[in-house]
């Protein structure tokens, strides 16, 4: 059934004026943002699939979900180009909903400090780190009063390792004038417990960072679906 077979109060845009956005299900809020189906198959229809099946595609021009919300706004633009219906206009949709998310989040952290609002922190670095299949590397910069000053992507490395440079962490965090820093990096391959390599570069930053009176507040691994904060857990 397309959306102009149902009854007035059950369509979403309908529904949504009249009693809030919290009242549509996860697939009528996506269902208002592509705004339409293919051929045979309607905007809901289309929309529940996306949000169903966690994967991407059994075959050419199958369509399969991401999982929820989550991994679908994770998704990179690769992943949303396999998905049969999801032309250019409504990858850029949904590409523009997760920008909108990064910046949200990054102008919270930007009015009010870091250590007031932890989940905010996690919750930005996951929304830049979480969809990437290789390891990267980033630096979150505060001021004195620990806001953010600027995040920046510093290092990339493979599914396994990257290389961090000590030097250019110093070097980025004068030049922004930092007081603090929080340092992030992903694991895409699932866990985000510490590695015994994650500890000891922790360390080294630190150490080379006290030498021009940076303080590492945190270092955050962020994985599939989690981030775990290393101050915390007592690792710093």
């Amino acid at each position: 059934m397309s959306v102009k077979d149902l009854p007035a109060q059950a369509r979403p845009r309908e529904k949504m004026l009249a009693r809030g956005p919290s009242a549509l299900s996860d697939a009528e809020l996506l269902a208002l943002l592509l705004r339409t189906g293919i051929a045979g198959k309607g905007v809901l229809q289309m929309a529940e699939e996306l949000l169903q099946i966690q994967g991407h595609q059994v075959a050419e021009g199958t369509p399969r979900g991401f999982g929820g919300f989550a991994g679908l706004l994770n998704a990179t633009p690769d992943d949303l180009k396999k998905v049969k219906g999801l032309g250019p206009a409504k990858r850029a949709e949904i590409l523009a909903v997760l920008e909108l998310a990064r910046r949200a989040v990054a102008q919270r952290l930007q009015e009010r400090t870091v250590l007031a609002d932890p989940g905010a922190v996690k919750q930005f670095l996951q929304l830049h780190l979480v969809h990437l299949r290789h390891e990267v590397f980033m630096v979150c910069f505060l001021d004195a009063q620990n806001k953010l000053l600027q995040a920046e992507e510093m290092f990339r490395g493979t599914l396994s390792q990257t290389s961090v440079y000590p030097r250019e962490v110093v070097l980025k965090a004068l030049h922004h004038h930092a007081a603090a820093v929080v340092l992030a990096h992903n694991h895409p391959s699932g866990s985000v417990q510490p590695s015994p390599a994650d500890h000891a570069l922790t360390l080294t930053l630190r150490s080379a960072l006290a030498l021009v009176d940076v303080r590492v507040l945190d270092h955050i691994i962020v994985g599939p679906g989690e981030a775990l904060s290393m101050a915390e857990k007592g690792l710093l």
